[in-house]
């Protein structure tokens, strides 16, 4: 007698649900792409106890006639894919046929949907169709899951929290709004509303839903494209960053992903501009042809293979970085009227945001609007315009005074500025000494007195197989007994005073452990020896010092933060200040 058998479906049902169903939110997941691949133009997803006890998917899609909505819950039936061509081409959410009957195995589940003014009602317990009936509905879909997991109890033991498990479904809806501004979505836990939008298509609107007027007014526009694919969406100023990874959304065709190196990518246009441990706010998009993507590879469809993967890489970061370098990315000190805030918040359908006189400070209700525009001081591209004649990214200031021997106060027509001393010689060495590195001749000056380092043996070997590196940036080094070296010559462009240290910051670069990157050890060398050998904090300089401080900086690429990303400069605008004092009123 055989030992092998056909499964039983509903076993292989609940077989199946472990890797497609392991918590609440891919319940929610699953319902809500089915209901975008449905043609919907408004989803609701109402929970009880963040879906523990209940979620239910109600939406206006083009819904099912009776016989689909009974073969929807049988394994691998769906009406996205055909034929293996189909998979090569694939342009909708869902397609394995899998999701249904793999919730339906493990919960109660009730489907409402109508199409052709047909409602159908089916009633199914635990993989197992209880009840087909007819009801009354209007077009679309409703879709209940009760007593998720109750008969799969190791399951439901290692639910997380109920906080855990909103936080994650919360998440996902803000990301899905994003990726669809164009469908309304409303997202409610115990009655408690916790996401609405519009629908309208405006994603600005989407972002000021998900993080706030003070996010929303700072955010840049990204649109860019090359042969194979076309990225569009938001990119944060720097001063948005947050310690959270998960501020950074990725959309290819709509389909929310995660891939590492796309977000390292991102990292990297924003280098320098951000502290290493903070990430920027982005929604980038990525437009392509299906068959240059590979989504069946990951139980969730959560991670995408990519044709001409480097090419996508390298337009996402000129894209980003062209923005960084045309906007003025200098931090306000505004101040709020929290009224006005509060009436703000309260209501977003009738928000307009706009600054079209110095004056408009706050931001005011006004009738419903179509779209958001921000067009802020710092950002006009008259000002752009009038800096790039100029040759420079920030007017001249002029220094009045020193706070705390760490600030520079300084002034302009335009107002008031504070500028850190040491961030802002930091960044105008860092990006000087790093042009310095990268030119392929160095001009050495000798020293007078050798200078002997010494090292353990493993650290000795790895500076012997890195010798060229250093050469190549000008320091020569001689073996000098077992464990030892001298150097006899150095770069010129090292600060007086400070060969030695500087020579040792270098030396314990290369050392480090990883893969050497050339580019990669350049920045992090001239970063180390900017911030080393710069004018510090408590440091006494006098006011024609902050001169030329503040002038040196002007000259910079990115004058708006230090290398390790910290503000160089805070403005406060003359309204700012007069608001401040009472002076002007609103």
């Amino acid at each position: 007698m055989s030992n092998i058998k056909v499964m039983d479906e509903n076993l292989a049902n609940k077989i199946a649900a472990g890797e497609v169903v392991e918590r609440c939110f891919n319940v929610v997941k699953e319902l809500v792409e089915n209901s975008i691949d449905a043609s919907s133009k408004t989803i609701e997803v109402n929970l009880l106890d963040s879906g523990v006890k209940e979620v239910a998917v109600l939406d206006d899609g083009i819904g099912m006639d009776r016989e689909d909505a009974k073969l929807a819950f049988q394994r691998h039936a769906t009406s996205k894919l055909k034929t293996l061509d189909d998979l090569f081409h694939l342009d909708s959410l869902g397609f394995r046929g899998e999701a249904l009957p793999s919730i339906a195995a493990v919960s109660l589940v009730e489907l409402k949907t109508s199409k052709n003014g047909v409602g159908t009602y089916l009633r199914i317990n635990g993989g197992v169709i209880e009840e087909v009936s007819s009801c009354d509905l209007e077009q679309g879909t409703t879709i209940r899951v009760q007593k998720l997991f109750y008969n799969t109890p190791v399951r439901l033991k290692y639910l997380k929290n109920l906080y855990a498990e909103l936080a994650v479904i919360t998440d996902y809806m803000n990301k899905m709004a994003l990726s669809y501004p164009n469908i309304q979505f409303k997202l409610t836990n115990n009655d408690k509303e916790l996401l609405h939008t519009q629908g309208d298509g405006n994603l600005l609107k989407v972002i000021y839903a998900i993080y706030g007027v003070d996010v929303a007014k700072k955010m840049i526009a990204l649109n860019d494209q090359d042969d194979d694919y076309v990225i569009s969406g938001y990119i944060s100023y720097p001063e948005m960053a947050r310690s959270s990874r998960n501020v950074i959304t990725t959309l290819v065709n709509g389909r929310v992903i995660k891939n590492n190196e796309l977000n390292r990518v991102i990292l990297d246009a924003y280098h320098t501009y951000i502290p290493k441990d903070r990430n920027p706010i982005v929604v980038l998009n990525i437009d392509v042809d299906p068959i240059l993507i590979d989504i069946n590879i990951h139980p969730q469809k959560m991670d995408i293979k990519f044709s001409k993967f480097e090419e996508l890489k390298e337009l996402i970061y000129q894209a980003i970085s062209k923005e960084l370098k045309k906007a003025l990315l200098i931090p306000h000190a505004s101040v709020r009227d929290m009224r006005t805030y509060y009436e703000i918040e309260d209501s977003l359908p009738d928000v307009s945001f706009s600054s079209s006189s110095p004056k408009e400070d706050v931001i005011t209700t006004t009738e419903p609007i179509t779209e958001i525009q921000f067009n802020f001081e710092e950002t006009t591209q008259n000002d752009i315009g009038e800096e790039k004649e100029e040759e420079t990214r920030i007017k001249e200031m002029f220094p009045i005074g020193i706070v705390h021997k760490t600030y520079i106060i300084a002034e302009n027509d335009d107002g008031m500025y504070l500028i850190d001393q040491h961030a802002a010689a930091e960044r105008y060495n860092y990006e000087k000494w790093l042009e310095k590195l990268r030119e392929d001749h160095h001009e050495q000056t000798d020293l007078l007195v050798p200078l002997r380092l010494e090292y353990p043996k493993d650290d000795y070997i790895k500076i012997l197989e890195r010798k060229d590196i250093l050469k190549d940036i000008g320091i020569d080094i001689e073996e000098f007994g077992e464990h030892s070296f001298i150097v006899r010559s150095h770069p010129t462009w090292f600060k007086e005073g400070y060969e030695k240290d500087a020579i040792q910051k270098i030396i314990e670069i290369v050392l480090e452990k990883g893969e050497f990157q050339k580019e990669k050890f350049l920045d992090r060398t001239a970063a180390t020896l900017a911030c080393r050998m710069s004018i510090k904090a408590n440091d006494y300089i006098s006011l024609e010092e902050a001169k030329k401080v503040l002038d040196d900086l002007r000259t910079c690429e990115n004058p708006f933060t230090c290398p390790h990303g910290r503000p160089t400069i805070i403005a406060y605008s003359n309204y700012e200040l007069e608001k401040m004092f009472k002076r002007v009123m609103d």
